[in-house]
């Protein structure tokens, strides 16, 4: 049997970790899709810029 590096490893579960979470929120009701877990996040400084914009 091949061994798998770390990486790959890595990989696998990260993908499966997005499949499970995917089809929890399937079985308790919410309506996902595959795009969902590909959103990407602001930076902390955009998201910190943001904020201070809506509080002034």
């Amino acid at each position: 049997m091949e061994k798998l590096s770390l990486e790959a490893k890595k990989a696998w579960y990260a993908k499966h970790r997005k499949a499970n979470y995917a089809a929890s929120l399937r079985l308790e009701g919410f309506c996902v899709s595959k795009d969902d877990g590909e959103i990407k996040l602001p930076t902390r400084v955009a998201a910190l810029k943001a904020v201070q914009l809506v509080k002034a």
